[in-house]
C-alpha cells in the first residue's frame, strides 16, 4: 500500500519545524516532500551581521539535506494550489514546470517585502530579505565610502554618506544599529573622510521604534541608536523617490544614494490565488491551524492568521517565534489526523523578545525580564545559538574572530543592483524573533 504524502510549500521557520517535526514522527510511515526556492533554511535574524562583515553569508544558512534526511527537497518556486484537485504546481530553477499531489498538505510560504504605493520605490529602494540582498548592502555601503573618499566635491561626497532606512520595525532597527558601525569603521580606514559626516536616518510612520515591542526595549533601542548619531523621525516617511534622493513627508528633501526599505512583509501573493478566506493577506485558519473546509490543509507562519488564543479576537503576529511553534504544531496535528496522538489547538505564551544594537548592545526581555547592554547581548546571542538548527559552532567561531581582529571589508561585487530589486524580493520565512 502506498504510503500517504505530506506536502510542505516553503523551508522558512514554519516549513523548516514543521518538516523536521513530521520526520521524527512519520518513521518512514509517509512521504514528506519540502518544495523550496533554495536548499537551505535561512535564519533571517542573523542577516545584519552577514551586511556588515561580521559573519560569513554560509554561517545562517542551514542545509535542508543535511538536516532533514529522509525529506524529499523539491527546487522550486510554487505559484499555484488547486485545493479542489489536492496538487501542487511549481516553477523549477531551470523553469520547468512540476506538479505535485498530496494527502496533507502545510502552506508554509512565509512572506516577502512589503510594498507601498510610493512613487520611485520600486525603482530607487532595496530591501533586505536574504543572502542576495544583505550581501548587496555590505557591498554597496563599502562603496559608498570608497566613492566619497575619491571625490573633492562636498555636496557629492555628503549624499554618498547619506543612508535612509524605512521602517522602524526588527529589520530596518537591526539594519541600522549595526550599519552605523560599520560605515564609521569604514570612515576611520579612509583619512581623507577623518571630518566626514556619515548620516543615518531611521524613518517610520509609528511613534516610536520597534512599536510591536514592549516600551522598555524601544526605549533602549531609540537611546543606543540616537547616541551613534541616527536621525530617528517617528511619523516620517517617504513620499517620493528619485535618483539623487528622496522626498520625505514633511516636504524635506535628502539626497542620498541608498534607499534600505524595511517596511514589513505581506504574506507570499501563492495564498491570494486560493480564493479562501484571508486576514490582512493571511490565510484564515482555526485554532488546529486547519483551513476551514479544507482539513487535509494545514496552514502556519507568515501565511496564516492563526487566531491567538491568549488575546480572544487577535490572530498571533507574524514573528518567527510563533512561527516555528506553529510548524512543530502542524506536524503534530498531521500526525494525529493519521492516528498518531491526539489533535491539539495552539496557544503560544511569549518567552520575551531579543534585538540585537551591534557592539556590545542589545535589547531583550527573557522571561519579560527586561534588560540593555552586554547582560542583553549575552542572552541575545545565546537565544540565538540555541534557536539555530545548525552552524553554530561556525558563528559563534565568526563571532570570537570579529571580537579580536580587525574586519574585512572589501567588495565581494557578486551582486549586482539589478539582481536585487525590490519587487522581486523572494520569500524566505520571517524576521522577528
Amino acid at each position: 500500500m502506498d504510503r500517504p504524502r505530506i506536502v510542505i510549500v516553503g523551508a522558512g521557520f514554519a516549513g523548516f519545524h514543521a518538516a523536521r517535526r513530521l520526520r521524527r514522527l512519520a518513521k518512514d510511515r509517509a512521504e514528506i516532500i519540502l518544495v523550496n526556492p533554495t536548499d537551505y533554511f535561512l535564519y533571517i535574524p542573523l542577516l545584519p551581521e552577514v551586511a556588515t562583515g561580521i559573519i560569513e553569508p554560509r554561517r545562517i544558512t542551514v542545509s535542508l539535506a543535511e538536516t532533514l534526511p529522509g525529506v524529499r527537497l523539491v527546487l522550486g518556486e510554487v505559484d499555484g494550489l488547486d485545493l479542489d484537485m489536492r496538487t501542487v504546481r511549481y516553477a523549477e530553477p531551470t523553469g520547468a514546470r512540476g506538479e505535485l499531489s498530496y494527502d496533507r498538505l502545510v502552506i508554509a510560504a512565509g512572506s516577502v517585502n512589503k510594498l507601498l504605493p510610493v512613487p520611485g520605490i520600486a525603482e530607487h529602494a532595496h530591501g533586505f530579505r536574504g543572502i542576495p540582498e544583505a550581501i548587496f548592502l555590505r557591498d554597496h555601503l563599502t562603496e559608498q565610502l570608497e566613492l566619497a573618499d575619491a571625490t573633492d566635491d562636498r555636496p557629492t561626497r555628503d549624499a554618498l554618506c547619506t543612508f535612509v532606512v524605512v521602517g522602524a520595525g526588527y529589520t530596518g532597527t537591526e539594519v541600522a544599529a549595526h550599519a552605523v558601525l560599520y560605515t564609521e569603521l569604514l570612515r576611520k580606514r579612509h583619512p581623507r573622510l577623518s571630518d566626514q559626516r556619515i548620516r543615518w536616518m531611521l524613518l517610520d510612520v509609528a511613534d516610536r521604534v520597534l512599536p510591536e515591542l514592549d516600551e522598555r526595549l524601544s526605549r533602549t533601542a531609540d537611546k543606543v541608536l540616537r547616541e551613534r548619531g541616527v536621525d530617528v523621525r517617528m511619523g516620517v516617511s517617504i513620499e517620493e523617490a528619485v535618483e539623487d534622493g528622496v522626498r520625505l513627508t514633511d516636504k524635506s528633501f535628502v539626497p542620498t544614494q541608498s534607499l534600505i526599505w524595511c517596511v514589513g512583509v505581506r504574506p507570499d501573493p501563492v495564498v491570494d490565488g486560493l480564493g479562501l478566506k484571508t486576514d490582512k493577506g493571511r490565510l484564515v485558519v482555526d485554532e488546529y491551524l486547519q483551513v476551514p473546509g479544507h482539513p487535509e490543509v494545514f496552514a502556519c507562519g507568515d501565511a496564516a492568521a492563526v487566531p491567538d488564543l491568549t488575546r480572544p479576537g487577535e490572530v498571533t503576529p507574524m514573528t518567527a517565534q510563533h512561527a516555528q511553534r506553529q510548524g512543530k504544531q502542524a506536524a503534530d496535528n498531521i500526525a494525529a489526523s493519521f492516528g498518531t496522538g491526539i489533535p491539539q489547538p495552539y496557544r503560544h505564551e511569549d518567552l520575551g523578545f531579543v534585538v540585537d544594537l551591534g557592539g556590545t548592545q542589545a535589547a531583550a526581555n527573557p522571561l519579560h525580564v527586561p534588560l540593555a547592554g552586554l547582560p542583553a547581548k549575552v542572552v541575545t546571542r545565546g537565544y540565538h545559538l540555541l534557536s539555530m538548527p545548525g552552524n553554530r559552532v561556525r558563528t559563534a567561531t565568526d563571532w570570537f574572530f570579529d571580537a579580536v581582529l580587525p574586519r574585512q571589508t572589501t567588495q565581494l561585487g557578486v551582486i549586482p543592483a539589478d539582481q536585487v530589486p525590490l519587487e522581486t524580493a523572494s520569500p524566505e520565512g520571517v524576521g522577528g524573533v
